[in-house]
């Protein structure tokens, strides 16, 4: 395996987990991005999870268009998020006793990481549902540098009874849980959805975060690369729009949920966090032959998060086709929404939570690669 895929893969691993915290009650931003109303009929829903970070904004967008939710989760966190939805206990885990003899129009899995778990509920469900969402990731792809549409090879695993989920095996063994859901569900009644960074409100990783916080408060600051390196990112909110757009209108298939490949830059992620912040920040552009000199590459997906090297043992390039998602509705809001919001909501965490961000640079470790870039006469 390659370093690149498993940087990459250690990303999507921070942020596919679900979250601690809980979610803010925030309002929803779907219409910005083409969100409905009304649903034209109810659909009784089953959200597998529902309480971490994906989660509540997909059943917030259900519950918004008039359909019934239930929650299915082990009841150990933010269970005060939803007070008024049925949530059955259990454990993915040999624990589904609770989904038996009942009857969903539309499953949600969107906490599904063991392939085990989710052959378990994908069979147990076939039979008394009428659509089966799975939330994937773009981290299943054999090599994320080079895929492109939804075609492209996935990753392997060799042993394919691992359970553990780690930076080495999370995009195989999601990719086998694609596999699980094929074997189980008909094609006709599953939706597979494979999303990039996910990034807006309630993010609990602080990765593309990181970017509008440190550029809050000003000064002289570290970029990664050069200004026209590309990134690819989706708002959670786009992301939940998109998945009850799916149950609604009944689309099956796989889709990348992803902003356009090579649409969004790191220029313009700059700009971008300016103009919400209105700070004054002077950037230093840290070249990547320079990060590699400087040791910085081994940690630089917590230094830099969201980004990616163009170049060296860590090249990635950030092209997969966000083509069919958009010709079946998908829209992706503009990202300068995106850091606006996230700043809204970070200023209503505790302060101890705001004074420990999970990513980006250190001050000191900003500090000396800037003062080791300037004394390179750069």
């Amino acid at each position: 395996m390659t370093s690149s895929r498993r940087n990459f893969i250690k990303a999507g691993i921070l942020g596919g987990i679900a979250a601690t915290a809980g979610i803010p009650s925030l309002a929803t931003s779907s219409q910005a991005a083409g969100g409905k109303g009304k649903s034209a009929r109810q659909l009784d829903i089953l959200v597998l999870g529902g309480t971490g970070f994906i989660g509540p904004h997909m059943v917030r967008e259900a519950l918004r268009r008039g359909h019934k939710v239930t929650l299915f989760n082990r009841g150990k966190r933010n269970d005060d998020l939803f007070p008024d939805l049925e949530t059955i206990i259990g454990d993915r885990d040999n624990g589904l006793d609770g989904l038996k003899g009942r009857r969903w129009d539309a499953v949600i899995d969107n906490s599904g990481y063991v392939p085990r778990h989710v052959q378990d509920s994908a069979r147990l469900l076939a039979p008394n549902t009428d659509r089966y969402l799975y939330i994937s990731t773009v981290a299943v792809y054999e090599n994320i540098g080079t895929a492109g549409d939804e075609d492209s090879p996935l990753a392997t695993i060799a042993d394919e009874t691992i359970e553990e989920v780690n930076g080495e095996t999370y995009g195989p063994l999601k990719a086998l849980c694609e596999k699980r859901v094929v074997a189980e569900i008909e094609a006709d009644k599953r939706t597979i959805l494979r999303p990039t960074y996910i990034c807006g409100p309630g993010d609990h990783t602080d990765r593309f975060s990181y970017w509008p916080l440190r550029t809050r408060k000003g000064g002289t600051m570290a970029w990664p690369g050069s200004p026209d390196g590309t990134m690819q990112i989706v708002d959670v909110r786009d992301l939940a729009t998109f998945t009850i757009d799916c149950l609604d209108r009944q689309v099956s298939g796989v889709y990348n949920t992803v902003n356009p490949a090579g649409s969004y830059t790191m220029g313009e992620l700059l700009e971008d966090c300016r103009a919400v912040t209105q700070a004054d920040v002077d950037a230093v552009w840290l070249s990547e032959d320079f990060l590699y000199e400087q040791q910085a590459m081994p940690t630089w997906q917590r230094a830099f998060p969201c980004w990616h090297p163009r170049t060296g043992a860590d090249a990635l390039q950030f092209g997969v086709s966000g083509e069919r998602a958009m010709a079946a509705g998908m829209q992706c809001r503009p990202e300068r929404e995106t850091a606006r919001d996230l700043l809204s909501w970070w200023d209503t965490l505790p302060a101890e939570r705001r004074e420990n961000p999970k990513a980006g640079l250190s001050a000191d470790d900003e500090t000396r690669l800037i003062a080791a870039w300037r004394e390179r006469g750069a």
